[in-house]
Formats: C-alpha cells, sequence, structure tokens
C-alpha cells in the first residue's frame, strides 16, 4: 500500500471514529450530583416524595401503560393539524414543508363493513405547501424528514373508526373538544409518529415557549427564562421565581414546566445521531450532553434542577386525575368494536387504576381555590383562560410532528384538570362517576388523558436511564 493509500485509509478511519463514538461521553460525578440534586424528599407544594414516585411508576405504571398505550383504543387520536395559528404567521424556520402528519391511509387499515361514510368523515390528507422560503433548503432537509408524520392508516382501521363515532355520540357531552366535528379533523397513529427529535428548533420554538411563560403563565413581575437558549438571560433561580405566587399560581407554573421538561426529556432520549462515517440514516439513542445542556444548573442558571422535580408535580397531577376518574373509566368500555380486544382493554386499565387508586400520597385538589371570594373566582377564571390561550398556541408549532404532541399533551393535561375541578365533591375522597350526568369524557379526551400521562410516565423512567448513563 502506498503512502497516498495509507492516508486515506488512516483519514477514513478517524473520520469514523470521530463521527461514531462522540456521542459516548460520559459525565464526571459532580456534574450528576448537580443535574439530580433536588430529585430526592418531597415534591414541592406536596407530602408525597419523590423517591416514591419512581419506585410507583417504574416498577407497577410505566411498564403496564407501555403495554395498554399500544392497543388500537389509545395508539389513534383525532387531531386537527390544519387550523392556523391565530397569534402571528408561520414562523417556522424552514417552514418544514414536508413536516406533516401521514393520517391512516385507506389501503391500510382492515375494514369492518359499514359503507355510506359521510364525506366529513373520511381522511383527508394534508397537503405538502410548496412555498419557497428564504432559507437555505439543505439546513432544512434533516428537521422536513425527522419532524414528518407517518399518516398511515388501513382502510380496515379507517371503517372501525366510523362505528367508534356512532358509538361515542349514542353517549350524552357534556363537554365539547375542540375541532371533534371539524372536515379537518384526522386520526394520526401515535405509534407511527413517536415524540423524538425533529431538528425542529431557533426562533420559532423559542417564541411558543416565550408567549407561553410570558403572557399565559402566572409570574411574578420580574423576568426569567427557560431553556438552554433562553435560559442565559435569566438572572433567578426557579425557586425565586414562585416567591411570592400564591399556591394556585404556582401549580400552573409548575404544571407547565413540568411539562416542558417532558418534552425536552424525550428529545434528548430519543435523539438522532450521525452514521459511523457519515454514511447512512444514523441511528437514535440518549444523548447525554443534550440532557446536560437542559438541566445543568452550571448552563442554566441554576434553574434545570428544579426544572425536573417540576416534572415530578405534573406527573402527581395526573396520577391524581386519573385517580379520582377511577370510577367514571372503569365504566367507560373502550369500545373499538373488537368485544376480545376491548374486554382485555378493559382488565388491564382496571389493574392499572386500581394501582393508581392505592397510592397513599396523592395531590389533594381542595387545597385550590378555596373559599368562594370575589378574588379567588377571578383567579380560577384567569387559570382557565391561560390554560386555554396555551391549547391554541400550540396551533402555531411550526412542525406538524411536534404540534401533534403539542396538542395532545395540552389536551390531556386539561383533561385532567376538568376531571379535578368536577365531581361530587373537592379532596383525596371525591370521585367522578359515569352516573353523574354533568360531568362527561370524550374519546379524544380519554386518548389524551392516557397518552399524555403515558408521556410523562416515559419522562421519569428516562431519568433513571441518564442516572445510569452519567455514572
Amino acid at each position: 500500500m502506498n503512502l497516498h493509500s495509507s492516508l486515506c485509509v488512516f483519514l477514513f478511519v478517524l473520520l469514523n471514529f470521530t463521527l461514531g463514538v462522540w456521542h459516548e461521553q460520559t459525565w464526571s460525578g459532580d456534574v450528576a450530583d448537580r443535574c439530580f440534586c433536588k430529585l430526592q424528599g418531597e415534591v414541592d407544594d406536596c407530602s408525597c416524595k419523590v423517591e416514591s414516585l419512581d419506585s410507583l411508576n417504574n416498577n407497577k405504571i410505566y411498564p403496564r401503560l407501555k403495554s395498554l398505550l399500544s392497543r388500537n383504543y389509545f395508539r389513534y387520536f383525532k387531531v386537527n393539524l390544519k387550523k392556523k395559528c391565530p397569534f402571528w404567521s408561520d414562523d417556522s424556520r424552514c417552514a418544514l414543508k414536508d413536516c406533516h402528519v401521514n393520517v391512516c391511509q385507506k389501503d391500510e387499515v382492515p375494514i369492518k363493513t359499514i359503507e355510506n361514510v359521510e364525506n366529513h368523515e373520511k381522511r383527508k390528507y394534508l397537503n405538502e405547501k410548496s412555498g419557497q422560503k428564504e432559507v437555505d433548503e439543505a439546513q432544512c432537509a434533516e428537521q422536513r424528514e425527522l419532524g414528518a408524520l407517518d399518516k398511515t392508516i388501513s382502510q380496515e382501521k379507517i371503517a372501525e373508526f366510523q362505528s367508534w363515532k356512532e358509538y361515542d355520540e349514542a353517549l350524552p357531552m357534556f363537554c365539547d373538544v375542540d375541532d371533534e366535528h371539524s372536515n379537518d379533523v384526522e386520526y394520526v397513529d401515535l405509534l407511527l409518529n413517536p415524540e423524538r427529535y425533529t431538528g425542529y428548533k431557533g426562533l420559532s420554538p423559542r417564541r411558543i415557549w416565550r408567549s407561553i411563560y410570558e403572557e399565559n403563565c402566572f409570574k411574578p413581575e420580574k423576568n426569567y427564562g427557560y431553556g438552554p437558549e433562553y435560559g442565559s438571560d435569566s438572572s433567578l433561580e426557579s425557586r425565586s421565581v414562585e416567591e411570592g405566587m400564591c399556591l394556585e399560581k404556582r401549580v400552573f407554573f409548575r404544571l407547565i414546566s413540568g411539562l416542558h421538561t417532558s418534552i425536552n426529556i424525550h428529545l434528548c432520549d430519543q435523539y438522532l445521531f450521525p452514521a459511523k462515517g457519515g454514511f447512512g440514516s444514523g441511528h437514535w439513542d440518549h444523548n447525554l450532553e443534550e440532557f446536560q445542556s437542559r438541566f445543568d444548573p452550571a448552563l442554566t442558571n441554576n434553574q434545570g434542577p428544579q426544572r425536573l422535580k417540576n416534572l415530578y408535580f405534573t406527573y402527581l397531577i395526573e396520577l391524581r386525575a386519573l385517580a379520582k376518574a377511577a370510577p367514571y373509566l372503569k365504566q367507560e368500555g373502550f369500545y373499538t368494536g373488537d368485544a376480545e380486544e376491548d374486554a382485555d382493554l378493559q382488565q388491564g386499565i382496571n389493574n392499572l387504576l386500581d394501582i393508581i387508586k392505592s397510592f397513599p400520597d396523592h395531590f389533594d385538589e381542595s387545597q385550590l381555590f378555596k373559599g368562594n371570594s370575589k378574588e379567588m373566582k377571578q383567579l380560577k377564571a384567569e387559570f382557565v383562560q391561560h390554560f386555554r390561550n396555551i391549547t391554541r398556541i400550540m396551533d402555531c408549532v411550526g412542525c406538524d410532528k411536534c404540534k401533534l404532541w403539542g396538542k395532545l399533551q395540552i389536551l390531556g393535561m386539561g383533561t385532567a384538570l376538568k376531571i379535578l375541578f368536577s365531581g361530587d365533591s373537592m379532596g383525596l375522597q371525591s370521585t367522578v362517576k359515569s352516573m353523574n350526568k354533568d360531568f362527561q369524557l370524550t374519546r379524544t379526551e380519554i386518548v389524551a388523558l392516557f397518552n399524555a400521562f403515558g408521556r410523562l410516565s416515559k419522562s421519569i423512567h428516562a431519568i433513571e436511564t441518564f442516572r445510569k448513563l452519567a455514572t
């Protein structure tokens, strides 16, 4: 082998090594201690301990949820991804014209003989927008590919959706779900469109979160930030952010912060690394450095550890909602048209709900909005209005796959809040039941509730993975 050939081989091996193993770095013990320093002791404003939730989730809830959410009832989510942003024009960096949801297509779904499907119930297909944007297409290629939604659904499954609709509409409906009867709603297979890294970054997502935190989230007068980029402008620790806020405002802030944390963990847990040697499609793996950039106090103005702890608060809120709604959900039926599948799913749901109900340290919602004063009524109205605004902001997300999971998790959280403030009373002994005519959940709300809780459960499980990788 001549000198030139040897040099080429050496450079190829060096490049392959550099691209292939750079992500396999580990932290020092000091970094790990910093990131996870607050994941112990009581969750803020609760008697429940972080360690108890870790054990409950990782050993009992997460394994069951993972199995249940793969069932047909939960894997298909009805959503409208075509709604225009009501606050500003499209500002996504690349417009992500290929970042679309591939809804269930006719040739993929097993059919149950249901004919004469109404026009507004037929599956729609998202058209790719071809408008030219003033960006470098080469820089957008990865984002378009990773953000694209797979809308594959078989013809049989589409037919089943019609029977689901007929079953649902036979039930008394007391709560309207956005877009439920719009021609633009579509079923999306969540298993074909997992929440993970899409390349959606830059000014567009920062604008989304800035609008949520600065305009639609209770906060003190002083400024604060969130995220690796935005955090550099912050001068307060997360604990300081909540000082001077009443319990209701702290709850709202921690709910949103915990959701944001969960989303960030998913992006770190399912991150796309380049292929070895620069050839091929790359592979998905945990990104320890990305996790550090979002939660290391040294890189987040001391806010990272509190963000992780807020995840447990959000989890606890949705856990309590499921416990309170257990009597209702045990009578739900979880209809898909397959009697054997439905019965098996109901048994699995009942088992999960029994485990959740047996947990001894639930959040007590009776501590919220105490009294009947004018100020408390106004605060509750603001609480609801802020949350509604955040729901609308999800229509401004510039990546369809990100929008899908954002809308689902916000709807799931909203459903949890709806449950907490419904029922025969407020407090740990209160429940909501199927015979209560003033309370009703739609199929879409139930699907969102369980999947949103599944996302939080997955995040807490992923924290344990990052703990192990960091030591």
